[in-house]
């Protein structure tokens, strides 16, 4: 066992919240317990919209990986931070436009371990990883990575509505560039995450996540501040925007509404340069 994987635990936590387990409940599924669902309608008390918020970045994801895969012809996948398995995941998706895809899921709840390692390694194509995704030179240098992966060619990497569990202090915009420049060029990276431009609410559903799972949250951010990820990177049509329309929302997208949105997009590590 690594460092890094030596670093999380192993022991699933019934009375404490995990996000993780708070978005299944949401999504309505059934591997999650009497804490994770009081800690949601605590959440939802004070911003409803945020079930069909995370409803709309599940089909985001789904529909992400289906365009890159069909339109961009990516055979290759990252999903960091994937929670716990559900209906049509990643290899799921890709692996109906071509079943030799490959799909690698990381995530560092224990819950998402047990899980995924009998329901997402369904065939050698697919493998689960049991780490902290802001260990990201342990993650690119895993053994099970480098065997699966091809570097050489292009790779997706999906960050879908798990930034907002990073803190300002662990730097997610800095992540997402470390992410951009472990991959080869003509790489792909699709990121949502949590916003909401009432500071009021905003803080609210923060302070409510911070304490229910224990300090393991970031912060719901605004519009604006999510543009950061991407920095550099060449941004697909629509760009960023309320992912429930992606990726047929109108050429120009006004901010988004009072409510808790996903909010994010697509982008090409750019062609012609390695990384960022």
């Amino acid at each position: 066992m690594s460092d890094g994987e030596n670093r999380i635990s192993r022991t699933i936590d019934v009375t404490t919240p995990s996000v993780a387990r708070m978005s299944d409940w949401l999504l309505g599924g059934v591997e999650n317990y009497e804490a994770d669902q009081r800690a949601c309608r605590r959440v939802l008390r004070i911003a409803p919209e945020i079930r069909q918020a995370a409803r709309d970045s599940r089909r985001f994801l789904q529909r992400a990986v289906r365009v890159l895969a069909e339109e961009h012809g990516v055979r290759q996948f990252i999903e960091l931070g994937s929670g716990l398995p559900t209906h049509d995941n990643v290899h799921q998706v890709v692996q109906r436009v071509d079943p030799r895809s490959r799909v690698v899921y990381v995530d560092a709840d224990p819950t998402a371990l047990a899980y995924g390692r009998t329901t997402l390694q369904e065939n050698s194509n697919t493998i689960f990883l049991h780490a902290d995704l802001r260990l990201t030179d342990h993650i690119f240098g895993h053994r099970d990575m480098q065997r699966l992966i091809d570097f050489r060619q292009p790779v997706a990497v999906l960050l879908v509505s798990v930034l907002h569990c990073l803190p300002d202090g662990d730097n997610p915009a800095g992540l997402v560039r470390n992410v951009a420049r472990a991959l080869p060029r003509g790489s792909f990276v699709a990121v949502s995450q949590l916003v909401c431009e009432v500071p009021e609410v905003q803080e609210a559903v923060s302070a409510v996540m911070r304490e229910e799972t224990r300090g393991n949250w970031g912060r719901v951010r605004q519009a604006e501040q999510v543009r950061a990820f991407l920095e550099g990177m060449d941004v697909l049509p629509p760009g960023l925007v309320d992912v429930a329309a992606w990726p047929d929302s109108p050429a120009t997208v006004q901010g988004p509404a009072a409510g808790c949105v996903e909010w994010g997009g697509v982008a090409r590590v750019p062609v012609g340069r390695a990384g960022l």
